[in-house]
């Protein structure tokens, strides 16, 4: 296999694998905030005698969206590292500096920087959103159940 052959299948390889994994955590991170909220509309807190129990039920697959965001930016850098990487071993075996070979495979890092902070701070607004409603429901919880036990 030629030099060139390796280096634009390890292209695609990053490209593919880098962003179809953010891809894939954006969809993740987008449904259980859906879900979650959809959930959250349902909820009948006069229904629930347990409070941890309740709280137990609000906060399922949240850490899924808290994991997405922390872990986002960095699967954005291990790109960025792969595809710098992947230009200095093109470079290194060519032997010639060709300004638009390095700018290819800047682009290619960067994009994946890029598409890292693209998922990770919408995740972070989904996550603070569902820990807010988590809060409100949880304080209307408190206020249902201290009537009931003052009236």
């Amino acid at each position: 296999m030629q030099t060139t052959e390796w280096t634009a299948m390890a292209e695609t390889g990053i490209d593919y694998g880098v962003m179809g994994s953010l891809i894939l955590m954006s969809v993740l991170a987008l449904w259980v905030f859906v879900e979650r909220l959809m959930y959250y509309k349902s909820i009948d807190v006069k229904a629930h005698d347990n409070r941890e129990k309740l709280e137990l039920e609000l906060s399922d697959n949240v850490s899924t969206v808290a994991t997405i965001t922390v872990n986002a930016p960095y699967i954005g850098l291990l790109g960025t590292v792969l595809g710098i990487m992947l230009t200095f071993y093109s470079l290194g075996e060519s032997g010639a500096v060709d300004t638009k070979q390095i700018m290819g495979g800047l682009a290619l890092a960067l994009k994946a920087t890029a598409t890292g902070l693209l998922v990770a701070i919408p995740s972070g607004i989904f996550y603070n959103v569902l820990l807010s409603k988590m809060e409100r429901i949880l304080a209307y919880w408190d206020i249902e159940h201290n009537n009931k036990t003052q009236g």
